[in-house]
């Protein structure tokens, strides 16, 4: 996320067409969790405070905010200040396609360069579970991060081919008009996020609140289905429609 002159902005993908899941789908940047993130907190002894998943979930969060958007939450060792936007674009340019391929694991990457990951710049935000009705099934944690200063990122042209900051509430004004395909969760995240109108706020809404994880219980009706959420994980509403394609 960024402060930008109209307000907060986040930084969103679209995903390739020709993936299995979500193909075309406006998301934010994200994967799954990898082997090498759980033997690189293993490894490097990383740990993360408070509630939420973990560690690895965060390292995988970091990496695929790497791989995805162009952007680098990480530090030199024994340093506060994160790497300069220059910094990062070299190792973009040098290192990510690598790393998107699995050529070069970004736990080497890092090491190579004397770097460790900023887990704790890291807010959990939400969590969801697919319904048990679907054949595909991820258990998703969403996280919010402040964009490091003068990192303008830029997606990787392979798992996503274009990447954008918006505002919250125009991402879903091009979903509603049919300019974008939106998921249930991402639409929902989005929602959330438009309450409030710069970094700093939305920050501090979501540490001050519990994440409730959002397992949807699925009612097929007329037109589409209906998913039944907990009123407890904070959208503000317990049923959502959604309309069959």
């Amino acid at each position: 996320m960024r402060d930008a002159a109209a307000g907060m902005e986040v930084f969103m993908v679209v995903r390739h067409h020709q993936i299995d899941f979500a193909s075309g789908a406006f998301v934010f940047p994200g994967g799954k969790v990898d082997p090498q993130d759980s033997a690189f907190v293993e490894a490097s002894n990383l740990g993360v405070s408070g509630s939420g998943p973990e560690a690895a979930y965060w390292v995988a969060a970091i990496r695929e905010t790497f791989e995805e958007a162009g952007l680098l939450l990480a530090r030199k060792r024994s340093e506060t200040e994160l790497v300069s936007a220059d910094e990062t674009h070299d190792l973009v340019v040098r290192h990510r396609d690598d790393v998107v391929k699995g050529d070069l694991p970004f736990s080497e990457m890092l090491r190579e360069y004397n770097l460790v990951p900023a887990l704790d710049l890291l807010v959990h935000f939400a969590h969801w579970i697919t319904p048990s009705t679907q054949p595909k099934r991820f258990d998703t944690h969403f996280f919010l991060v402040t964009a490091p200063v003068k990192q303008m990122g830029a997606h990787d042209g392979s798992e996503a081919v274009e990447g954008v900051w918006t505002a919250p509430r125009q991402a879903l004004a091009d979903a509603s008009a049919g300019r974008r395909t939106m998921l249930p969760p991402t639409r929902l995240n989005l929602e959330k996020l438009s309450r409030d109108d710069n970094v700093e706020r939305a920050v501090q809404r979501a540490r001050a609140e519990n994440v409730v994880c959002v397992e949807p219980r699925v009612e097929l009706v007329d037109g589409g289905r209906k998913l039944h959420l907990p009123i407890e994980a904070g959208y503000g509403i317990s049923e959502l429609f959604v309309r069959s394609n």
